[in-house]
């Protein structure tokens, strides 16, 4: 494996003999290395995850079989200095035109596969897919939905495009009386139930494995809401485009929401900044005050703020029309 780095990997490998994690590998799911922010020249096309007992190396370049070797013998490396005699797992997957390319390169993943953010549980499934269940870049959104709701009392919360229902499994952890999750995705919806099994939520949780946009109804009979969270894909043919359908979402939110309820809006389409949410509700839903936006974690820092994920909250008027 004694291949010498190419000089764009040199920031990652740097990282890696830098790692740290838990003496008894329960560390939280987390990303270790985000060259896609644009802050390690040359390794943008590189991100490096761990989904405890798992490293996830993601390219958005194929990767020469040298290069793979060297990142080997340092994930290999540096694993044994923090945890000796305990075996590297480490998947990498390449995502190009097309299907991504996915392979396990040492070890094995755990079936089922379980890891762990800020005391709560949740399933992966880093072998299969792009989204491998938990999105690490919304961790800072997750804590968010937890303190607030943890300071209030009997929320009633909408999450919108719920996917896994991270957001669900926070909420209720914090105590809010009831969350309704909604995705068209029932496979997503399904890993989402298991999560708040998971987590020992057995009550308090509904879930409608339906187009948001054909399903206003059912959404509209169990408002009003304290919390709605929206955080869609942004371009997913057939389901979401943010541009045009973002639109369609805000218009609804006054009336779905309690008087000083809040919205949390989230977008990540490098192409579109924080302004396209602001200027957009200020032009749909005036009644919507911008609140603050929700600062990423530190790992996930970017060139631009305005290429990274916006999570932006609002909050409905006070005074009901």
């Amino acid at each position: 494996m004694g291949a010498e780095a190419p000089l764009s990997m040199h920031a990652l490998l740097d990282t890696i003999s830098e790692m740290v994690t838990t003496h008894n590998g329960t560390t939280d799911a987390q990303r270790i290395f985000h060259g896609r922010g644009g802050l390690r020249p040359g390794c943008e096309h590189l991100a490096l995850d761990f989904y405890p007992p798992v490293f996830v190396l993601t390219s958005f370049q194929p990767l020469t079989d040298d290069a793979l070797a060297t990142v080997q013998s340092a994930l290999a490396e540096r694993w044994q200095q923090l945890m000796p005699g305990v075996p590297l797992n480490w998947v990498y997957q390449c995502r190009t035109e097309g299907p991504a390319e996915t392979r396990l390169m040492a070890g094995a993943v755990p079936e089922p596969h379980e890891v762990t953010e800020c005391g709560a549980r949740y399933r992966v499934h880093v072998l299969k897919g792009q989204n491998h269940g938990l999105f690490l870049d919304m961790a800072a959104g997750r804590q968010w939905v937890s303190t607030h709701v943890a300071n209030r009392v009997d929320q009633r919360v909408l999450n919108l495009f719920a996917y896994t229902c991270a957001f669900s499994v926070v909420a209720l952890r914090a105590g809010a009386r009831h969350v309704l999750n909604v995705d068209m995705s029932h496979g997503a919806i399904g890993i989402g139930q298991q999560n708040h099994q998971l987590n020992g939520l057995t009550t308090g949780a509904s879930f409608f494995p339906h187009d948001i946009f054909s399903t206003w109804g059912k959404i509209t009979r169990a408002s009003p809401y304290d919390l709605i969270i929206v955080d869609p894909p942004s371009y997913q043919k057939g389901s979401f485009v943010a541009t045009k359908d973002y639109a369609k979402l805000m218009r609804r939110l006054p009336d779905l929401l309690m008087p000083g309820g809040y919205a949390l809006l989230c977008l990540n389409a490098p192409e579109l900044g924080a302004d396209f949410l602001k200027n957009q509700m200020q032009e749909i839903a005036p009644s919507m005050r911008f609140v603050e936006r929700i600062a990423n974690p530190v790992v996930f820092a970017d060139v631009s703020e305005d290429r990274s994920l916006k999570v932006l909250l609002f909050q409905a008027s006070m005074v009901v029309s």
